[in-house]
């Protein structure tokens, strides 16, 4: 169970956004909003060219395309109302910073979507000095987008949570950090680097072989089990499970399988033979 002790030891738990804690991308969501089309063609072209960093081509994008330079802070704001968000992210937040048997979270969301969009769909839920995300710098008469302060991609995550970790005090060791896509790879190998604790939330091949562990579901509370175990050192199924029902809440399928990504090709010694 939850039990509260005199000292806990302080952990930061730094997340990703969209499809980490979302089940869309906020790209997607704010050109549904504008009636844009071609969004994901534009980020694939981006992302064949390396133009920008990964987890940046929004940002890029926001700052120099056309079609989206029309955009105001306003309609991050209600892309972010828009986003489906992923089940019991408010309990997962209390659960973090209320501390487990001598650990204690500080939860925070460290994301390339903007940040606007993330305090929007998260209003409530995480505090906004807790939400790092993309920030923009606004044309006080018009509104436009006219620079970017910060992107919080490919290596603006590590630079983040070196921020964080020195501002909370905590030893790089009690740093764990959730993500789900390539624009991930830098900060979790950073983090493992200093003796983290790294979750993958998705089968990315690229993201998958570098996590500690890789748990798959749509409710953001499955993070916690990886941290009861291998952090908490809770080895007994049943005493996650109690911690589970103590919030209402049951585990209904649990399987514990190991993924292996292969690609096989035959060798041109053989196509020779053939």
């Amino acid at each position: 169970m939850n039990e509260p002790t005199s000292f806990q030891r302080p952990y930061l738990l730094a997340s990703d956004f969209d499809q980490t804690l979302s089940f869309n991308d906020s790209g997607i969501v704010l050109s549904e909003l504008l009636g844009t089309s071609g969004f994901e063609e534009k980020i694939a072209g981006l992302a064949r060219i390396n133009l920008v960093q990964q987890g940046g081509e929004l940002a890029y994008l926001l700052l120099h395309d056309p079609e989206y330079r029309r955009v105001r802070r306003e309609h991050l704001v209600e892309a972010g109302k828009r986003i489906r968000l992923k089940q019991n992210i408010g309990r997962l937040v209390e659960i973090l910073e209320s501390g487990i048997d001598g650990y204690r979270f500080s939860f925070y969301v460290v994301s390339a979507a903007p940040e606007e969009v993330i305090q929007s769909a998260l209003e409530g839920i995480v505090p906004p000095e807790h939400i790092y995300g993309t920030r923009f710098d606004y044309d006080p008469a018009s509104g436009e987008i006219r620079s970017i302060r910060r992107v919080s991609a490919g290596y603006g995550k590590v630079a983040v949570l070196t921020e964080l970790q020195a501002k909370l005090a905590v030893s790089p060791d009690h740093i764990v950090y959730v993500g789900d896509g390539s624009s991930d790879v830098h900060v979790m190998l950073h983090v493992n680097r200093l003796d983290g604790y790294t979750i993958a939330v998705s089968e990315n091949h690229f993201i998958a072989p570098i996590a500690k562990r890789t748990i798959l579901s749509d409710d953001a509370l499955s993070v916690l089990v990886p941290v009861l175990e291998d952090i908490a050192g809770w080895s007994d199924p049943l005493r996650i499970r109690a911690l589970f029902e103590l919030y209402g809440l049951q585990i209904q399928e649990w399987d514990k399988v190991r993924t292996d990504f292969l690609t096989i090709r035959q060798s041109p010694a053989a196509i020779a033979l053939s």
